[in-house]
């Protein structure tokens, strides 16, 4: 046993003083350590600020159909130029940004924006169902049908980049005619926000 403790206190010495007193740190790899995390901080405080902001964008959507009343009926002709149809039923508005007075959505933001039109109308050998939607009086896109009886239905739609303020609407043709019936909602006009930009 004393030459046990002997070995050991021959070990003890055997150490240099300064290990003992004070701990074996690299402090270049400590400066580098916090360096990393102060970037990984920062890079986590900048994604929390860009999905606080993203949170903060407008929600915009909204969903109409062309009659309130139930009923069959039909819209047009209209023979004096381009007739802005007002698609009265609002399923949804979130945003306010649809009027259902006017038929127009006005963009509150910039950003881009996918928007959707689907009509039906009575066959006829005399007319067609030809509504386009437009863009600042600009025609971006139409739906398009005709037969000579039954019904027609047509659908289109499309995704732009708006800038805040700009209106977009659903116009008849000259001597076109739309049918919706205020039960079913056969003819609607529908939009969103995908994002801001």
């Amino acid at each position: 046993m004393l030459i046990l403790i002997t070995l050991v206190m021959l070990n003890v010495w055997v150490i240099p003083a300064d290990e003992v007193l004070s701990p074996n740190i690299n402090l270049l790899e400590v400066l580098e350590k916090i360096t990393t995390m102060e970037k990984r901080m920062e890079s986590m405080e900048n994604e929390m600020e860009r999905l606080k902001t993203e949170n903060k964008a407008p929600k915009v959507a909204f969903s109409a159909s062309l009659l309130s009343s139930f009923g069959p009926q039909s819209v047009g002709p209209f023979h004096n130029g381009l007739h802005t149809l007002i698609y009265e039923y609002v399923f949804l508005n979130i945003g306010d940004a649809y009027d259902p007075n006017t038929g127009i959505f006005t963009a509150p933001v910039r950003g881009a924006y996918a928007f959707r039109v689907f009509s039906k109308a009575f066959g006829s050998p005399e007319r067609d169902v030809t509504a386009g939607l437009f863009k600042n009086d600009q025609h971006i896109i139409s739906t398009h049908g005709h037969q000579a009886s039954g019904f027609i239905s047509s659908s289109n739609g499309v995704s732009l980049l708006l800038e805040e303020g700009d209106q977009m609407k659903v116009n008849l043709y000259p001597g076109q005619w739309i049918f919706d019936d205020g039960e079913h909602h056969h003819s609607t006009f529908s939009g969103h926000l995908l994002f801001p930009m």
